[in-house]
C-alpha cells in the first residue's frame, strides 16, 4: 500500500504511532515501549518523517530486527514523496545548521595537521553540537576522564643508547593478528553522528594503514556493512559487546558477527548501567538557547523532575545491557556459544586481572571507559603499572591492553614498557572521520606511527618486544606544562 502525509498525520499517540523513514512507513505502536530511549523519542516524530533523525543512530537493518513484518506498513504515495521533498527544500537552516557548515567549508587542510590533538580541535569545532557532546561527554565532573590523560605524565623513560635502531619495526600482533603499530581502534558507537559514511570510513582507514577495527555493538552501521567495507575478507575485525540481558539476544548478535568474519568478541564489563554524562544531558537545552538566542524563549516554570531526560544519547543505548554477568557463568556461556577468543574490556584492578587470567579469557582491556562511567576510577596506566608490580604473571597468561585518553606515540610506548601488547584509541579516531573522514583515520594512524617510531630508537630499541619495564619510571610529580 501507499499512503499520503495526512493519512500518517492522524497516527501519532501511544494508541497508535505510525512514523516515516526513508519515504516508507511502518507502525512502532508496539515498539513504543520497548526502545531504549523510551517512547517520547518516538512519539516525538509520530505522524510525520524521521528520517533525519533515525539514520545517524540506526544501522540500516534495525528496523527489521526489531519491528514484525506487519508492521512495515508500505510506501509513501508518489504525491507524498514530492511534498516531503519540496518541504525539505523550504525549510531554514537553523543557526546551528548554518554554524557547522561554516565551520566546515573554513575547517583548515588535513596536510596542516601535526598531531592527534589538532585533529580533535578540527573536529570539535565543525561537529554538530549534539555529536560533540555524545563524543567528549565524561561521567561527574569529568575528574576521571582529566586524570587518564595526566596519568601518563607521572611516567618517565629510561633511554638507552649507543645501541643500533637502523630498521626500527613498530609492528605487533593482537590475538595473533598483525598489525603495523601497537594501536587499535577501540570500539565507540555512532560514528555517523560525525560523518555520512560513519564506521566504513574507519573499516577502509585500518584496511590501509594495516590496523585492527573493534565494531562496537551500538554501531550506526549494521554489522554486515562493516564487513562488507573491509579491503579483503582477510582484514580481522573485532567485535565489542554489550551483552544483552537476554541470553537468546546476545547469543544471535554473537552468531551473526561469527558468520560476517569477525575475529574475537570484546566483552564489555565497565558499561553496565547508564551513566551521569552531564554534557550530553544538557545537549538539547544548550541547543535550544542557542536557537533562542535574542529571542524570548517559552519557559516552564513548573516542569516536573521527570521531564530532563537523564539518559542522553548514550544511556538508551545500554539500557538493555546484563548486569547480572558474573566470571562463573558468562565466561562460560559465550564459549558456548561461539569458538572465538574472548578478551574482557573494562578491567579496573588487579584482583579482576586475576579473575580474568583464571576465567581462561584470551585478553583483557584495562579500561574505565574513557572516564565516561565511574567518576575517581584509577587511570588505566596507573593500573596496569599495578598489575606489573604485584602480579607480573598476568602478562604470561593473557594478552593486556588499555586505552583511555591516550594522545602521543610516547603513551602508547610507555604502556607498551609496561607489558601492554597494544593500545585502543577511540574517540580519537571517531573525531578523525568525523572532520577528514577516511582520510583522516589514515593521517592519525601516520601521525602516530612516526611518533612511535621516533621513541623507540630514541629509547634504543628495534622491535616492541624489546620495550621493557626497566626503562620506564613513575614519579610522584608531574611536568607543570603538561598539556591536556
Amino acid at each position: 500500500m501507499s499512503y499520503t502525509l495526512e493519512q500518517i498525520a492522524d497516527h501519532k499517540t501511544t494508541a497508535s504511532c505510525w512514523v516515516i523513514i526513508r519515504n516508507k512507513v511502518y507502525d512502532v505502536t508496539g515498539f513504543l515501549f520497548d526502545h531504549p530511549g523510551g517512547a517520547q523519542v518516538i512519539l516525538r516524530y509520530g505522524g510525520r518523517d524521521a528520517t533525519a533523525a533515525y539514520e545517524p543512530v540506526h544501522p540500516s537493518d534495525a528496523l527489521d530486527k526489531n519491528l514484525p513484518p506487519e508492521a512495515h506498513l508500505g510506501n509513501l504515495s508518489d504525491s507524498a514523496v514530492q511534498e516531503l521533498k519540496e518541504a525539505k527544500q523550504n525549510v531554514t537552516k537553523t543557526r546551528e545548521e548554518l554554524r557547522v557548515e561554516e565551520a566546515r567549508n573554513n575547517k583548515p587542510p588535513l596536510s596542516r595537521m601535526i598531531n592527534v590533538q589538532d585533529i580533535e580541535d578540527v573536529a570539535k569545532s565543525i561537529l554538530p553540537y549534539k555529536a560533540y557532546a555524545y563524543y567528549a561527554s565524561a561521567a561527574d565532573d569529568e575528574i576521571t576522564h582529566i586524570e587518564n590523560a595526566r596519568g601518563f605524565g607521572r611516567f618517565f623513560f629510561h633511554p638507552r643508547v649507543m645501541r643500533p635502531v637502523s630498521g626500527c619495526n613498530t609492528s605487533t600482533t593482537m590475538l595473533g593478528y598483525k598489525s603495523s603499530i601497537p594501536v587499535y581502534i577501540s570500539g565507540a558507537a555512532l560514528a555517523r553522528l560525525g560523518h555520512p559514511e560513519g564506521e566504513a570510513n574507519l573499516t577502509r582507514g585500518a584496511y590501509k594503514t594495516g590496523i585492527i577495527q573493534m565494531i562496537s555493538t551500538n554501531a550506526s552501521l549494521s554489522y554486515g556493512q562493516i564487513a562488507a567495507a573491509r579491503g579483503s575478507p582477510d582484514q580481522p575485525i573485532f567485535f565489542q559487546i554489550y551483552k544483552h540481558k537476554n541470553d537468546e539476544t546476545a547469543a544471535k548478535r554473537i552468531r551473526e558477527v561469527e558468520s560476517l568474519g569477525y575475529k574475537a568478541i570484546f566483552l564489555t564489563v565497565d558499561a553496565l548501567i547508564p551513566a551521569n554524562r552531564e554534557l550530553d544531558h544538557r545537549s538539547p537545552h544548550y541547543l535550544e538557547d542557542f536557537e533562542n538566542q535574542g529571542r524570548s524563549a517559552k519557559r516552564t516554570e513548573d516542569a516536573e523532575e521527570g521531564d530532563v531526560d537523564i539518559l542522553g544519547t548514550a544511556g538508551g543505548l545500554i539500557i538493555n545491557n546484563d548486569v547480572d554477568m558474573t566470571w562463573e557463568r558468562t565466561i562460560p556461556w559465550i564459549r558456548s556459544v561461539t569458538k572465538l577468543p574472548i578478551v574482557i574490556k573494562g578491567i579496573q584492578c588487579v584482583a579482576d586481572a586475576v579473575l580474568a587470567c583464571e576465567a581462561g579469557v584470551e585478553g583483557i582491556v584495562i579500561s574505565n571507559h574513557g572516564g565516561r562511567q565511574l567518576e575517581y576510577a584509577l587511570p588505566p596506566i596507573e593500573v596496569l603499572y599495578k598489575i606489573r608490580k604485584e602480579r607480573p604473571d598476568v602478562f604470561d597468561k593473557t594478552e593486556v591492553y588499555i586505552d583511555g585518553a591516550i594522545r602521543r606515540g610516547t603513551d602508547v610506548l610507555k604502556a607498551l614498557c609496561l607489558g601492554a601488547t597494544a593500545v585502543g584509541l577511540g574517540r580519537a579516531f571517531l573525531y578523525a572521520q568525523s572532520a577528514y573522514g577516511e582520510a583522516g583515520v589514515v593521517k592519525m594512524v601516520r601521525i602516530l606511527q612516526r611518533e612511535i617510531r621516533f621513541g623507540m630508537e630514541s629509547l634504543g630499541v628495534r622491535t616492541v618486544k624489546q620495550l621493557v619495564p626497566e626503562m620506564v619510571e613513575r614519579v610522584d610529580w608531574q611536568p607543570v606544562s603538561a598539556k591536556l
